[in-house]
């Protein structure tokens, strides 16, 4: 992880098993805007609903699309999650948690306005 590099907004800058650090905080699971990085009570991968994304969601502008933080390992959200978020107007984009953050920060270094929501590494 790139901790110098220049982006507006909230950069995860070292894992842990107890979570994300970002700026003074640590979040065991977390949500990430351009603009905020907020502490989130995931439900179990397989009952994750567009409800429980609704911070995200509401995003204005809305963002390009989000990324999702599956935990230690890449595991695929269910279909109809899927197709509910794309059915809202959005991409999502499914990695183990660490790659989301790394993502996250590659991307809004370049600027780009998305989401991410991560669930704990362990």
């Amino acid at each position: 992880m790139d901790k110098e590099q220049n982006s507006d907004g909230p950069i995860v800058s070292a894992f842990s098993l107890g979570g994300f650090k970002v700026d003074d905080g640590v979040y065991r699971a977390l949500l990430l805007t351009p603009e905020r990085a907020d502490g989130w009570e995931p439900p179990a991968l397989d009952a994750l609903t567009v409800e429980a994304l609704a911070p995200l969601l509401a995003l204005d502008p809305k963002p390009e699309f989000l990324l999702l933080g599956t935990g230690a390992t890449l595991v695929r959200p269910s279909p109809a999650f899927t197709r509910a978020v794309e059915a809202l107007g959005y991409g999502i984009e499914a990695m183990d948690s660490r790659a989301a953050a790394r993502a996250w920060a590659v991307l809004r270094g370049e600027g780009r306005w998305i989401a991410a929501a991560l669930y704990p590494l362990g």
